[in-house]
C-alpha cells in the first residue's frame, strides 16, 4: 500500500483554463517585484556599511562590483522557487493536476534497497579496485527492480508531482538548477529509484530535470557533477530545458516561456540600471535575450 502526502495546499490561483503566458508573467513579475523591493527598500546596498565592514575589499575593488554581488545574492535564491512555481502553473494548465513538495510513502523490497545502494556506490567509488561505473539508467533500473525481497517502509518527497488527466499516469520530477552539485544529484537519483521500486507502482515515471541548458543543446551538456550520476545526454530519465517544459506544459511551452521572459527582461533591466545601479542603460542593453 502507498500514500500521497502533500506538504502544502494545492494552489488555486492558476487553473487549467488559464494560459501559460499569464501564469509565467504573473510568477516572474511577482518574484522580480519582490527582489526590486528588497534591494531598493528593505535591504539596499549601503556603501558606508560595506566600506566599514570590508575596508580591504573597498580599498582594492570598486564598490560597484560588490553592489552587483549584493543584488545577485538576493536574486538567485528566490529564483529557485520560481522554477517550481512555473512548473506547477504550466502542469496544471496541461495535465490538470500538478503540485510541489509531495511525499509518497510505500514499501520497497529489501534486496531492491540494497541494490540501490550498490548502484550508487559503484557510480561514486567503483568496486574491487575498478574505476567508477558509467551511468546507464535502463540497466541500473532493471537490476534494481529484479531485486525484490521483504517489503521495507519507505518515504520519498519529490519536488514536483503530476497526476495527469491526459495520460492517466503519475510523474515525479526532481527539479534542480542548471548546474547542480554532485551530492544533490546523488540524492535525487536514489529517490527516483525508490519511487519506481515501490510496490503498487504509485509513480509511473520519474525524471531528473534542469530548467534550462547553459550549454545550449542537450548533446553539449558537460557539467561534470551530474554526469557522474546520469548520462545527461542520453538517459531517458533526464529532461533539460525545452524537453522538460514541453513535457510538463505541452508542445510549444518552452518557446512561449522564453517569449514572456524576454518581454519582462527589458523592463526590469532598465529599472535595475536606473534605480539600483544609478546609471543610464547602455546602448543595446536589451539585446541579450533568452533563447
Amino acid at each position: 500500500m502507498f500514500f500521497f502526502f502533500f506538504n502544502e495546499p494545492d494552489e488555486k490561483n492558476v487553473t487549467r483554463y488559464e494560459s501559460v503566458s499569464e501564469a509565467t508573467l504573473s510568477i516572474i513579475q511577482d518574484m522580480m517585484d519582490k527582489v526590486m523591493d528588497r534591494v531598493l527598500v528593505s535591504d539596499p546596498f549601503v556603501t558606508e556599511k560595506h566600506r566599514a565592514n570590508k575596508p580591504l575589499y573597498a580599498a582594492l575593488v570598486p564598490d560597484e562590483i560588490f553592489k552587483g554581488s549584493h543584488f545577485e545574492r538576493r536574486f538567485v535564491t528566490p529564483f529557485g522557487s520560481a522554477w517550481e512555481k512555473l512548473a506547477v502553473a504550466v502542469g496544471k494548465v496541461y495535465h490538470g493536476h500538478c503540485i510541489k513538495g509531495c511525499t509518497i510513502e510505500g514499501s520497497v523490497g529489501e534486496e531492491s534497497l540494497r541494490r540501490i545502494q550498490e548502484v550508487l556506490n559503484r557510480l561514486e567509488h567503483g568496486f574491487d579496485g575498478k574505476k567508477r561505473l558509467k551511468p546507464s539508467w535502463n540497466e541500473e533500473l532493471t537490476y534494481i527492480l529484479e531485486g525484490g525481497g521483504e517489503p521495507i517502509p519507505v518515504s520519498v518527497t519529490c519536488d514536483i508531482l503530476i497526476k495527469s488527466e491526459r495520460t492517466g499516469k503519475n510523474y515525479a520530477f526532481e527539479l534542480k538548477g542548471p548546474l547542480p552539485n554532485s551530492d544533490q544529484t546523488k540524492v535525487s537519483k536514489e529517490k527516483m529509484f525508490k519511487l519506481l521500486a515501490m510496490e503498487g507502482h504509485p509513480i509511473d515515471e520519474t525524471f531528473y530535470t534542469l530548467p534550462y541548458n547553459p550549454y545550449g543543446k542537450k548533446e553539449n551538456y558537460n557539467w561534470s557533477f551530474p554526469n557522474r550520476w546520469f548520462n545527461m545526454k542520453e538517459d531517458k530519465s533526464v529532461l533539460i530545458g525545452e524537453e522538460l517544459w514541453d513535457f510538463i506544459g505541452g508542445a510549444g511551452t518552452y518557446q512561449n516561456f522564453i517569449k514572456e521572459i524576454n518581454k519582462l527582461g527589458k523592463h526590469y533591466k532598465e529599472r535595475i540600471y536606473r534605480e539600483f545601479l544609478g546609471i543610464e542603460p547602455p546602448e543595446g542593453f536589451d539585446k541579450d535575450t533568452l533563447k
